[in-house]
């Protein structure tokens, strides 16, 4: 009974303990002690699918800033914050209907290179695409067109209103993964004066 219950002890120990370094592996892949702060400076705030005046400049531009989170000027240790740069791999776009709609374009990742220094900022993105060309064709944008009638199906109306969703995603030198969003609202319409 004894033997039984020391292996009953021992196999909740071993459990527990598992548990335990389990969490701190998590904790210590998914905590990072930069965060990246991604804002944007919105240059356009109508999108004309079929083109014209002013549709050749950005959207917006990006500015993606590296905050390190531990405070640093109350620390009597020297700190060295090389290993806290971030690399910047890749973008993706989402979006979400703001005018009732419920269909939205399929979203997409997109492969970039750059390097924010810690406790610094950087304007990586000054070209990027909010949507896929092809995407045009595809609802919910294709409804906008003559011949399909012109009309947002769901609203009725002749523009969809979204924001397009930006998340950039990198990671620490050390290897701790970052990612930080922004969001720019739009108006998409189709031969409507061009793009403002």
């Amino acid at each position: 009974m004894r033997r039984k219950m020391n292996k009953s002890v021992l196999a909740v120990a071993l459990a527990a303990a598992t548990v335990v370094v389990m969490s701190c592996n998590s904790v210590n892949r998914e905590s990072s002690p930069v965060k990246l702060i991604v804002t944007n400076n919105q240059t356009l705030q109508q999108i004309d699918l079929a083109g014209g005046t002013n549709c050749n400049q950005n959207v917006a531009t990006v500015t993606i800033q590296s905050v390190l989170l531990q405070d640093q000027a109350n620390t009597t240790l020297p700190t060295d914050n090389r290993f806290n740069d971030v690399t910047i791999d890749r973008y993706q776009i989402t979006y979400a209907r703001t005018d009732g709609g419920k269909a939205i374009p399929q979203g997409f990742v997109r492969s970039i290179s750059g390097l924010v220094i810690a406790g610094g900022s950087t304007s990586l993105l000054t070209n990027f695409l909010i949507f896929d060309p092809t995407a045009i064709t595809q609802a919910p944008f294709a409804a906008l067109l003559p011949v399909n009638g012109g009309r947002d199906p769901e609203t009725g109306l002749s523009f969809l209103k979204m924001d397009v969703i930006l998340t950039v995603f990198g990671q620490t030198l050390a290897g701790e993964r970052v990612s930080g969003s922004t969001r720019v609202p739009l108006n998409f319409c189709y031969a409507c004066n061009g793009c403002q």
